[in-house]
């Protein structure tokens, strides 16, 4: 039949059209969703997870009246394969993109290094058929929007979040601008596939940070959007190196801190203010009951973050760019009144499952329909209930990640085996009793370091983008 044919979204938006009918409204059981990512922030940086210097009353007010969660990972330990793992619902090993950069493949183009210079690079971009949060979700019948940071296109302009599944895009790409994002004081700036100019930093002008700007353009979207189901997600810069902001009047009478820690914390705070506009918007539209709002990182802190003076990493080990749990487990906060419990719980999740948990919220109870929605190759599961106060076994499973060929770690139950080097040995940790990984069990358990290995091995599949000697 030829419906059979057609996307749902297709489908739904022909029928509204024949009937003149508007889009269905979003309800409290079948909300908006918004997801807000934050870029190398630490899991010790916010307040409601331990944090005593950062200033965070919007994002530990989510956390407080809604449910966090502390064993909750990233899909990478850098942020390329941390999003794609997030958008695609793939871990690390099973994901078109594996490393910011691959080795074969792809497409090459400049990197502008901290110090000014450029390298020559090769990346890899998630390809037409790649399914994402932003094909579901339209599929589902929402408006989505993808705002600032989407890291996934390469160096090809048309792998754009506009040309891989999301209605609007409002942000950069590092195909042709920021190729060392993230610039907080943009002069250029993609809406869809026209670069615009942000008149007020033109010539180098300090007026419009970039926080402030990709939070103008989510309220617009909510405003042009509030009589919709919709989804948006808000990929923030902060606080991605440089540290640069220059309003640091929250910390300013700190004076045994260095302007590099000052500029750090500001740029977490006014990330926070500007969530509180976010979250002040869907008030005053009477929309806070019906939207699901989700808070996470993509990885741990940098090495460039004042990791001890601030506590960034909870004195967790490693840091971004490594497996270790300072590099991949992140917060996460879930929140809508009236729906989602205020308690904090221990379940492990990772990025993966977010494609099958947000499809199911979509769907509401429709099971064919969720089923139409999710690819079958992907590696999360729905934790849609965890979000609503149910309790489901969620550790009873595998984690995996990789950097191909340099690093690999597995989460199965208690254990975590990792390698942060090439050619070294496995670690082995019980994470629940030593969640910073002090202590290497590995030469007392060589069985369990075998089976691991073994699952490990199984868990991936080859990449013509990363390929590896022992594949």
């Amino acid at each position: 039949m030829k419906s059979a044919l057609m996307t749902l979204g297709a489908l739904l938006a022909q029928q509204a059209q024949a009937t003149g009918d508007q889009p269905q409204k979003a309800t409290p059981e079948r909300p908006n969703i918004i997801f807000i990512l934050a870029d190398d922030m630490g899991y010790g940086d916010l307040a409601c997870y331990g944090n005593q210097y950062i200033q965070t009353p919007n994002i530990d007010r989510l956390a407080r009246t809604g449910t966090s969660f502390t064993q909750a990972y990233a899909g990478s330990g850098i942020s390329s394969p941390s999003r794609c793992s997030l958008m695609t619902g793939k871990n690390s090993g099973n994901t078109r993109i594996r490393d910011n950069q691959c080795y074969a493949g792809g497409l090459t183009g400049l990197k502008i290094n901290p110090k000014g210079d450029t390298t020559i690079v090769r990346r890899a971009n998630l390809l037409p058929e790649d399914v994402t949060l932003g094909t579901v979700l339209s599929k589902a019948g929402y408006r989505t929007c993808l705002v600032n940071k989407w890291h996934l296109d390469g160096y090809d302009p048309q792998s754009a979040p506009n040309h891989r599944g999301f209605d609007e895009f409002y942000g950069w790409t590092i195909a042709t601008v920021h190729s060392n994002a993230p610039y907080y004081y943009p002069y250029y700036r993609f809406h869809g596939d026209s670069l615009i100019n942000i008149r007020e930093n033109e010539n180098d002008a300090h007026v419009r940070h970039n926080t402030e700007i990709s939070t103008d353009d989510a309220i617009q979207f909510i405003h042009r959007n509030q009589d919709r189901p919709f989804f948006l997600f808000l990929g923030y810069d902060a606080p991605h190196e440089p540290y640069n902001i220059d309003d640091t009047s929250w910390y300013d009478e700190q004076g045994d801190w260095s302007a590099n820690t000052k500029r750090y914390a500001a740029l977490v705070t006014h990330m926070d203010y500007n969530i509180g506009r976010l979250l002040g918007t869907l008030d005053a539209l009477g929309l806070r009951e019906k939207t699901l709002v989700i808070f996470a990182s993509d990885n741990g802190a940098a090495v460039m973050a004042p990791l001890k003076e601030l506590n960034c990493g909870a004195g967790l080990k490693g840091r971004k760019g490594q497996l270790y749990e300072g590099g991949i487990r992140v917060p996460l906060i879930v929140n809508q009144p009236g729906r989602v419990p205020a308690r904090q719980i221990e379940n492990l999740v990772y990025f993966p499952d977010f494609m099958p948990t947000l499809a199911k919220i979509a769907a509401g109870d429709d099971v064919a329909q969720t089923s139409h929605l999710v690819p079958r190759n992907i590696d999360g599961m729905d934790i849609s209930p965890l979000f609503f106060g149910d309790d489901i076994d969620t550790d009873s499973r595998d984690l995996y990640w990789e950097f191909p060929g340099k690093q690999r770690a597995i989460r199965s139950g208690g254990w975590k085996a990792v390698t942060v080097k090439r050619g070294a040995p496995l670690e082995l940790y019980r994470i629940k009793d030593d969640p910073c990984e002090q202590r290497d069990l590995s030469a007392e358990y060589p069985e369990v370091v075998k089976a691991l290995d073994k699952r490990m091995r199984q868990m991936r599949t080859p990449s013509p983008n990363y390929p590896i000697a022992d594949e």
